[in-house]
């Protein structure tokens, strides 16, 4: 009796967990699009106020100081970058890790610990449901604005599904630095300075090919380019697809590399929990 109770037990854990995923997936939407016009209000500013600010440094550059090209790049192509690149940082990020470090700190992660998932993939797949819904926003403006500027519904489509995998990665690495929270009850700082830090090196607020010829090894050797820069390079057709290729083979293998490394930091961290707790 109790080998077919166990046999059917294991049998139904994945089903279980598929419908953990889903209903996580729904209630994290169903949070974030809750109150509609503080979610459109937000997405807007997100979006508008980091664009006028580009906008009016090229326009202060480009037409009152009568600069005509800045390291290979127009003002036409600065342009094009800012408002394409607008599409990609809004799928960038997220808050998930600060609260998966949160549930470390005040111990609400022992609530999570017994349930079908990690609290790794829980908090990650609750949270991305707003991101998932800003990317299929982006995508249908994106894929509108292509009919009038000549730009390839492909690209775009191949930028999206970069910048999302960039999501992934963004996550993963969180996820590490929240395992700070086992030893370290204010590491939330850190998170702070990797997001300050991603800002200037995936993309969003400057073009990476600015970067003096001798510094651009820096956003090379990170994975953040692939956040923003990469899929705005080309979704505007000026990467190849050969370059495309290999942004996805990075994105892979970042995102094998920081697998492994969740699973190494929240295995050391969880026995310290345990003991703490116990």
């Amino acid at each position: 009796m109790s080998l077919s109770f166990s046999a059917f037990t294991k049998a139904s854990l994945p089903v279980l967990r598929l419908k953990w995923r889903i209903a996580a997936l729904k209630n994290g939407l169903q949070d974030a699009t809750a109150y509609r016009v503080e979610f459109l209000l937000e997405l807007i500013g997100s979006a508008g106020v980091p664009a006028m600010i580009q906008w009016l440094l090229w326009y202060a550059i480009f037409k009152i100081g009568g600069q005509t090209e800045m390291n290979g790049m127009t003002y036409t192509d600065l342009l094009a970058y800012t408002w394409m690149s607008l599409l990609f940082s809004q799928v960038r990020g997220g808050d998930h890790d600060f609260a998966l470090m949160e549930m470390i700190r005040s111990g609400g992660l022992s609530n999570y610990l017994l349930r079908p998932v990690s609290p790794v993939e829980f908090v990650y797949i609750r949270g991305v449901a707003e991101k998932l819904f800003v990317a299929g926003l982006c995508l249908v403006v994106g894929m509108i604005t292509c009919l009038f500027v000549g730009l390839s519904p492909f690209r775009l489509l191949g930028a999206m599904m970069l910048a999302l995998m960039g999501n992934v990665i963004h996550y993963q690495l969180g996820a590490m630095i929240a395992t700070l929270a086992f030893l370290w009850e204010e590491a939330y700082s850190i998170l702070m300075v990797k997001n300050m830090v991603v800002q200037i090196l995936s993309g969003e607020l400057l073009p990476l090919n600015l970067f003096p010829e001798r510094l651009q090894w820096i956003w090379k050797a990170t994975p953040f380019y692939l956040y923003v820069y990469g899929p705005t390079q080309f979704a505007l057709g000026r990467w190849s697809y050969a370059e495309f290729g290999h942004a996805i083979l990075v994105a892979c293998a970042w995102i094998v590399f920081f697998s492994i490394g969740i699973k190494v930091t929240w295995k050391t961290g969880i026995k310290r929990y345990l003991s703490l707790g116990g």
